[in-house]
This record gives structure tokens, C-alpha cells and sequence, in this order.
């Protein structure tokens, strides 16, 4: 099982660094480099996440059905021909096409991975698990960027179209490495199954309310950070806070920086606590962040001041995203009746790619009106909710759900099949 959770990580850690020489690029390469104009760039990243939302709510079953390896094959070499496709297009229709293509692939290889990384863990490792898979995709995506910004030249279409063919090579590359892969999936307890009886799919999650209300605090989640990286607050930090772009570039730096410093520190700090307090403590730190953002605003004549404040907000969304990565994926496997993690992995990435969606548009709309603000008011309350929410999942969720290394600790083996009788009662 070890040596299985390893390679996925590998794999994983391969494709983000495929990932990372494209992403920062992808705008200028469009609107600039192909001279498709920003419109059409901005209809990339429309179609790529439109795709993404299109195949996520049949991906699950199909995991859960054929297991997790069919969806990864079909993402990997979704994504791969989508990258290839971004190379070699040069016409507006061709983009669209490539973007939809690989938006698709690289969705569907989300709930994929998460699956297959749920069913080579154990509940008492799987915290680690997740918090070292986002810290090898913020590595890979870190120094996938570094790279492609010295191999790039705006004036050269070919140094961007190497680095598409460099990103589909890595898909292959992570599919050829997961194929060795042989996880079986785990077996269900008694209870466990009688909860999964009464339905199937989305019937069986829906009617769980525990999931439904992460879903909810995912929802927010991804809103008030991840939303707001490339839309609303990049632009309040250009226009309000009057930082340049390369110090901005800084801002985002120490945004990964402080994840690949501090992930396991924090790890060892959050895994045996609650995990519902931990990202209600998240909300706060985010809040903190928000109120720093907003005062780099009004600090006018001090820039220093002001640029500090702008890059300790982005720290500060740092500090929380490596603490949610051991507690939210996680959480969402141990809710999931076991023969029906693919479709709650599936569900979650929707909510995450929902979130991705109206998050830049109701930011870029505020941007737009001049509503800074409101935008700072709205996302401080975003923060806030997300503690609340947390803290009102708290109490519906069982104790090996919300403390698992606790239940492992003091009772053994013994506790999950008692536990998951409590589990079952919730989802009826």
C-alpha cells in the first residue's frame, strides 16, 4: 500500500510540474502571443472550467463502478491532447476546442487521484496522504513556472508551444506511472453498507446532510480564496493598493513559499486536533488576511507598509490552505460510504470548480464597478462564514469523522465498525 501511495504521489507531483509551465502563461499566450485578442483568452478559461462542470456529476459513478484508473486514463490522455492542442493552435476555434478538452481532462483526473490516493491510505494516514499531495502540486506548480518563465519568449510562438508539448509529455508520463498502480478497493463494514442501501449516487449524498453542509463550506471556501487569486484581488492589489505587477509576482511567491515551508510543521500541529476547528480557525486567519488586504488600501504615502501588508495577506492564504489540505479531502473520504467515494470525491470537486466559476466572475464585476469596499466587506464575511459553517459541522459529525487519529489512538481497530453504526443513523 505504501509503496502504491508513492508512485501516486509521484505521478502527481509530475503532472503539476507539467501543469506549472503553462498555467502563468496561458492568458498572455492567447490574447498576446497568438494575438487572439483578451477576449478570446478570457473564453479559454471560460470553456475550461464550462468543461469541467460538464463531466464532473457523471464521473463518479463511473469511478465507483470501473474504479478510479478508467477515469484516470481518460484524463490524462484528455489533458495531454488538450496541451498538445494549445501548442499547435493558432486560430480562436482551435483554442476553444483544446481548452475544452483539456479543462475536461484535467477534472475528471481530480476525484480520479483523490480516489485511488483514499484507497491506499488508512484513515490514520490519510491526512498526511492529502496534506503531501498538495504540497508536491504547489512544488511542481512553483518550479514548472520558475522554468517556463526562463524558457519563454513572447516574441517566439515555438518557446511557448515547447512548453505545451513539456505539460502533455507530463500527463503521459503521470498516466504511464499510475497504470503500474494496483490499489483494491476497501472493503465496506456492515454499516457502511446498510447506509449505501437506501440509495445510490447522488440520491445516497444528497440525503446526507453532513456532506451536503461541506459541500456548502467548500463552497465558500474556494469562493473567499482560491476565487479571488487571478481576478478580484490581483486586481485591488494593481489598482488600489498600487503595487507592480513583479511585486505582485512576489505577493503570489510567498503564497507558495510559505505552503512548501510550512506544510508538515503544520501537519504535525493540526492532524490529531478536530478537524471541523481546524478550518474554523482557517476562517479566521482568512479574515485576518482580508482586513490586511483592505488596509493596504488606505495606507496612502507609507508604500512599504502597504506592500507588506499585500504580501502577509498572501501568506496568510498560505498558512490556511495547509491547513486544510489534511483535514477537508479527508474528510470528504471518511464521509463517503465505501463504495461510493468516487461519487462524494466527484461532488466535491464540482462544488471546488462552482466555486472557481462565480468566484472571478462576482470578483471582476466588483473590480469593474470600483465596489472595492464591498469586495473587502463580502470576502470578510465569507471568512466568518466559513468558521460558522465549520464550527455547525462540527457537531454533526461523529468523532472518528472529526478527530480520527484520537479514535485510532485510544481504541484501535475495533472503533471504526462501532463508529460507522453512529455514521449510518446520520445519513438516515
Amino acid at each position: 500500500m505504501a509503496a502504491a501511495l508513492r508512485r501516486i504521489q509521484l505521478g502527481n507531483a509530475l503532472a503539476a510540474f507539467g501543469n506549472g509551465f503553462t498555467v502563468p502563461f496561458l492568458f498572455v499566450y492567447v490574447a498576446r502571443v497568438r494575438e487572439l485578442g483578451d477576449g478570446t483568452a478570457g473564453a479559454v478559461l471560460a470553456v475550461f472550467a464550462a468543461a469541467a462542470l460538464l463531466v464532473l456529476p457523471f464521473t463518479g459513478r463511473v469511478i465507483d463502478r470501473s474504479g478510479p484508473l478508467v477515469m484516470v486514463v481518460v484524463g490524462a490522455v484528455s489533458a495531454a491532447l488538450g496541451a498538445l492542442g494549445f501548442g499547435l493552435s493558432t486560430s480562436a476555434s482551435a483554442v476553444l476546442v483544446a481548452s475544452a478538452v483539456m479543462g475536461a481532462g484535467i477534472a475528471v483526473l481530480q476525484p480520479a487521484l483523490a480516489t485511488m490516493i483514499v484507497w491506499s491510505s488508512t484513515p490514520g494516514s490519510r491526512s498526511r496522504a492529502f496534506a503531501t499531495q498538495f504540497f508536491l502540486n504547489n512544488l511542481g506548480l512553483g518550479v514548472g513556472g520558475l522554468l517556463g518563465g526562463m524558457l519563454v519568449d513572447e516574441r517566439h510562438p515555438a518557446s511557448f508551444t515547447l512548453l505545451f508539448v513539456i505539460e502533455a509529455t507530463m500527463f503521459l508520463v503521470l498516466l504511464a506511472v499510475l497504470v503500474t498502480v494496483r490499489v483494491g478497493r476497501p472493503a465496506a463494514t456492515a454499516a457502511g453498507a446498510e447506509s449505501a442501501a437506501y440509495g445510490s449516487g447522488w440520491g445516497v449524498l444528497l440525503r446526507d446532510r453532513s456532506m451536503v453542509l461541506l459541500c456548502v463550506l467548500g463552497f465558500v471556501i474556494f469562493f473567499a480564496c482560491y476565487g479571488q487569486f487571478e481576478s478580484g484581488l490581483s486586481a485591488y492589489a494593481v489598482e488600489v493598493t498600487r503595487i507592480s505587477t513583479s511585486t505582485l509576482g512576489i505577493a503570489l511567491a510567498a503564497n507558495t513559499a510559505m505552503i512548501v515551508l510550512a506544510q508538515f510543521v503544520v501537519l504535525r500541529l493540526v492532524e490529531r486536533r478536530r478537524r471541523s476547528r481546524v478550518v474554523a480557525l482557517v476562517g479566521l486567519i482568512w479574515t485576518v488576511a482580508w482586513l490586511a488586504a483592505g488596509a493596504s488600501g488606505l495606507v496612502h504615502g507609507a508604500q512599504a507598509v502597504a506592500t507588506a501588508l499585500l504580501i502577509g495577506t498572501y501568506a496568510l492564504f498560505g498558512v490556511g490552505e495547509t491547513m486544510l489540505s489534511p483535514t477537508v479531502a479527508p474528510l470528504v473520504a471518511d464521509l463517503a460510504p465505501a463504495r461510493l467515494v468516487g461519487q462524494y470525491n466527484s461532488a466535491f470537486a464540482l462544488v471546488k470548480q462552482l466555486a472557481l466559476a462565480v468566484g472571478p466572475a462576482v470578483g471582476g464585476a466588483l473590480a469593474a464597478a470600483g465596489a472595492w469596499s464591498a469586495y473587502i466587506v463580502l470576502l470578510v464575511v465569507s471568512c466568518l462564514g466559513v468558521t460558522g459553517l465549520a464550527l455547525v459541522l462540527g457537531r454533526r459529525l461523529t468523532e472518528r469523522d472529526d478527530r480520527p487519529g484520537s479514535v485510532i489512538v485510544a481504541r484501535g481497530d475495533t472503533a471504526r465498525p462501532v463508529l460507522e453504526e453512529q455514521r449510518a443513523d446520520v445519513v438516515r
